[in-house]
């Protein structure tokens, strides 16, 4: 972890400009083998078959943006910084279930989720719950404000694809990744400003798969009862319609070289999501 202790008075835009361009982690839609922004060379997984990966007409539902969102997304497809966890590549399709069911080219999506002991960036001080270890104790040089945090803009195929890890936990919640869906703005000087917010949401996860990851370290670190998909306060229960992904594992019996999750995002362009903090 790098604490951050610049002057507040740096102009915002500019800062994220100048982490993006440094990281060299741009991506303008990106297709299903592209990993040019990642650090390191990530194996290509199987499409998964389900409808929940290749597509469904329907609207995807919205959800609370949580306690822990931040304004200060970067332009990457690489958002992990270094942080340890079982890698996790994210694919989500933008389509536009208000109507035409066709995919929504130049959509601004954003991630954002805690690292594998639950700490969140910009909030690396909270408690998450259990018997977990400093956010500082993982040893990484992840910048505490913005790690595990990044956007991209959906190419003509409404797809993005997002490099990570798998989200680790913290009471009460169950292991989420948070979205959003942005559309009608533009990327000035790395984030992206203007439109609107189409979607709020978050990415969920089969229990089973995530007590396989969490037996794993550095996950185990983190002692203590996770919260499992039936008893979340925040999930739907309504499967992928309610943010539940479809995961497929990069490499056949071997959990800790990472997942592809992947669904597609139901938005209707022409309306606008309501924000929402906590719990979340």
């Amino acid at each position: 972890m790098i604490e951050s202790y610049r002057d507040k008075s740096i102009d915002r835009r500019r800062f994220l400009y100048l982490g993006g361009a440094a990281a060299g982690l741009t991506l303008v839609g990106c297709s299903d083998d592209s990993s040019s922004g990642a650090k390191e060379a990530v194996p290509t997984a199987p499409a998964p078959s389900t409808s929940a990966a290749v597509g469904q007409c329907v609207l995807t539902s919205n959800v609370t943006e949580g306690p822990y969102y931040l304004d200060n997304a970067l332009v990457r497809q690489d958002i992990t910084e270094g942080k340890a966890g079982v890698p996790l590549r994210i694919r989500l399709t933008v389509q536009n279930a208000g109507g035409s069911c066709a995919p929504v080219p130049g959509a601004a999506v954003e991630i954002w989720h805690c690292d594998a002991w639950g700490y969140y960036s910009g909030f690396t001080t909270a408690n998450p719950g259990g018997n977990a270890p400093a956010e500082a104790a993982d040893g990484s040089r992840a910048n505490d404000t913005t790690y595990l945090r990044g956007y991209q803009i959906a190419g003509e195929d409404g797809v993005v694809e997002f490099v990570t890890i798998f989200p680790g936990w913290y009471t009460p919640r169950v292991a989420h990744v948070h979205v959003k869906v942005h559309t009608g703005g533009a990327n000035t000087d790395g984030i992206y400003e203007g439109g609107k917010v189409n979607h709020t949401g978050q990415l969920f996860f089969d229990d089973a798969t995530a007590a396989t990851v969490y037996a794993l370290a550095p996950y185990n670190r983190h002692t203590g009862t996770p919260t499992l998909l039936a008893a979340d306060m925040v999930y739907g229960k309504g499967g992928a319609k309610d943010g539940l992904t479809t995961l497929t594992p990069l490499r056949a019996g071997a959990p800790a070289d990472g997942y592809l999750a992947a669904l597609t995002l139901g938005i209707d362009p022409t309306k606008e999501a309501a924000a929402g903090g906590a719990p979340g």
